[in-house]
């Protein structure tokens, strides 16, 4: 039998980083856990729409920064940096409000991902929006897959939708596969996320992998090497 394993908890400490980064956090792993997850689950629903590709978390005794990556960064930021002030602002409030621990000092990083369509969970987003706009959901899957494959970073893809698509009674899966996508090979580079479009006859699930090749820790030396 078959274990599916989720592709990036797969290559942690391997070839990816943990996404929450914990130094010097003795005794309040409980508190700091719980925090992290309401965090999360808040950035998901108030950023929804601003193509955002991942959100990560460092702690220590003294500073706790959070950094928000996304590939319109203007939208976020807003004019002379507005909209960061506001969140930043919001955060706190649900902070205080869910009695999240907060070191002193908070910083709000807002960084660019210049390449939009390698990362899977802004191409899960741009499927959702397509969805939610009432498209059909073969040509979101074709017009999504032809940008993505279009990348020059980009070696396969593979996207799924679970649900009564186009409507129907009954639910079912679609696939849409293009080039490799070697799931069981650790250094492949394989970024995938789990996205929902909220339709009015239910939820469609949305599952993006994407491939952009493999990661070596040194480069390849060439065998003829001149003296």
């Amino acid at each position: 039998m078959t274990h599916i394993v989720h592709p990036y908890a797969h290559r942690l400490g391997i070839i990816k980083d943990w996404k929450s980064r914990w130094f010097g956090v003795p005794g309040r792993y409980k508190g700091a856990l719980r925090g992290d997850i309401l965090l999360r689950e808040y950035l998901t629903k108030r950023l929804r729409g601003n193509y955002v590709g991942g959100v990560e978390i460092e702690r220590n005794e003294k500073m706790f920064r959070l950094i928000i990556r996304t590939s319109r960064p203007g939208m976020l930021i807003g004019r002379s940096g507005e909209g960061s002030v506001k969140l930043r602002a919001d955060i706190m409030k649900f902070a205080q409000r869910q009695k999240i621990e907060f070191p002193k000092e908070f910083r709000l990083d807002i960084e660019e991902i210049k390449s939009p369509e390698s990362n899977a969970a802004i191409v899960g987003a741009m499927i959702a929006e397509g969805l939610e706009k009432r498209l059909p959901f073969r040509m979101v899957l074709k017009q999504t897959m032809e940008k993505v494959m279009a990348n020059r970073d980009v070696k396969g893809a593979k996207l799924a939708l679970s649900g009564r698509l186009g409507g129907a009674d009954m639910s079912r899966t679609e696939e849409l596969k293009r080039g490799g996508i070697p799931l069981q090979t650790f250094r492949s580079d394989i970024d995938f996320a789990r996205e929902k479009a909220y339709m009015t006859y239910g939820v469609v699930g949305i599952k993006v992998w994407i491939y952009r090749g493999d990661v070596f820790e040194q480069p390849v030396e060439t065998k003829n090497q001149t003296a």
